[in-house]
């Protein structure tokens, strides 16, 4: 089946499963069907989806993978011991593990086309990784705790896995619980990667987006930690700081010097 017949396949499908779609005509433009079906995804509730389907959307996804230009951690140069910077889209980025700064539901972002990382992540691993944390948290029964870590596959990403992290929500001042919150998510992701052995992760920007904490300080908290970890466990895991905006990008060059 080639690209434009698994895309029409995979939106029918989307709407077939739910009547309040019916009337959703698919567009003859490409980039219209691209933009609906990661639609369709983004607002699918996590529910048993038929094999065939997971088989194309892997095949489509996989070959809309091809097509773009992959990182790995061997295209980079360390600014420090293990310490390494790149600005661009997580979701191209090949490394053991990225992590994904989600929400206490753990379960992606359910807003079409969304622009934030968690909207990104799911959209480019495919259905699998909303049904993968529905089953966490159901065998959890609660709210993820802010600070903490999970882990799951990656699927269609380039990395392997997924670490998914609760970033505090800065709601006025910032406070030193905020700090230490922050902190212990990349720490949390740090052991959760030494633990499954895993060589190299990714971070993003924890809690800079949506949730406002304020860039610079978060930056300085992510070095410290990361530093610190490494030199308190003697970790061998190589630790990338990925930045989607300039302003980060100039906040960890001058950070890591």
């Amino acid at each position: 089946m080639e690209q434009n017949k698994r895309l029409d396949y995979l939106i029918q499908y989307l709407i077939n499963e739910d009547k309040q779609y019916y009337e959703i005509a698919i567009p003859k433009s490409t980039d219209e069907k691209k933009r609906i079906l990661r639609s369709l995804m983004n607002v699918r509730e996590p529910l048993p989806i038929s094999r065939e389907f997971l088989k194309i959307q892997d095949e489509y996804l996989q070959e809309e993978l091809k097509r773009q230009q992959i990182i790995s951690i061997q295209d980079l140069t360390p600014l420090k011991p293990q310490l390494y910077l790149w600005k661009g889209d997580i979701t191209k980025l090949q490394a053991d593990a990225i992590v994904n700064a989600g929400n206490n539901a753990l379960l992606g972002c359910f807003i079409p086309c969304h622009g934030c990382i968690d909207n990104a992540i799911h959209s480019y691993a495919g259905i699998q990784l909303r049904l993968e944390c529905q089953k966490i948290m159901e065998q959890q029964n609660s709210p993820e705790p802010t600070g903490k870590a999970k882990i799951t596959k990656g699927y269609n990403l380039p990395a392997k896995y997924v670490l998914h992290t609760v970033g505090p929500i800065i709601h006025g001042a910032l406070r030193k619980k905020d700090c230490s919150l922050l902190a212990s998510c990349y720490r949390s992701c740090l052991e959760l990667a030494d633990a499954y052995h895993l060589k190299s992760v990714a971070f993003c920007c924890i809690s800079t987006g949506e949730f406002h904490f304020p860039n610079d300080i978060a930056g300085k908290i992510a070095v410290q930690t990361v530093t610190e970890y490494l030199q308190e466990t003697h970790s061998e895991i190589e630790v990338i700081f990925n930045v989607f905006k300039e302003e980060d990008y100039q906040i960890y060059q001058r950070l890591l010097g």
